[in-house]
């Protein structure tokens, strides 16, 4: 059983080290919305999906090492949470401190993620607005102003002089 929970231990803590690199280059990619750097951007767009692969195979050795400990343990892989792991090693101090250890930095590293991601979520959210104000204005500055013709029945009949290109919403 010991090794069982020394591989759940060891699987966390590589999870918590590339979770810790993604939230580096979240970082990293906040200068980077600012300035408006879309190949920056896309370099490190791709650099976090392959370090969303590797979680995803450790998310996966994860939850083998957590059906293992529940059939040894004779439990519901469903009810087993590291929580719940934590509270069944009372008696067993070092796997009980260390399940604890890697819980604990686990939450922070994600909890720090979620703030990061809040904010470049911010940012890129007032960059687009930002292109669809510029794009409204470009298409409103297309618009020639109408000719002052009127009919007989003082209603305008002036035609808008230029050409119109098509409309574009940016909205849509």
């Amino acid at each position: 059983m010991a090794s069982l929970i020394d591989n759940l231990i060891s699987v966390l803590e590589q999870e918590n080290a590339e979770y810790e690199i993604l939230l580096e280059l979240s970082r990293k990619k906040t200068p980077v919305i600012v300035q408006g750097d879309i190949v920056r951007l896309q370099e490190i767009t791709d650099e976090e999906q392959n370090i969303i692969d590797r979680i995803h195979r450790l998310e996966t050795q994860r939850e083998e090492h957590i059906h293992d400990i529940a059939n040894v343990i004779n439990k519901d892989v469903g009810q087993l949470k590291l929580e719940n792991l934590i509270q069944m090693f009372a008696n067993n101090p070092r796997e009980q401190k260390a399940l604890s250890e890697i819980h604990d930095k686990l939450h922070d590293t994600l909890a720090l993620m979620q703030n990061v991601n809040a904010q470049n979520r911010e940012l890129l959210n007032g960059a687009l607005e930002m292109v669809e104000f510029d794009l409204n204005l470009l298409q409103s500055f297309k618009r020639a102003p109408e000719t002052a013709n009127y009919n007989r029945g003082a209603y305008s009949a002036g035609s808008i002089m230029g050409v119109d290109r098509g409309n574009f919403d940016a909205k849509q």
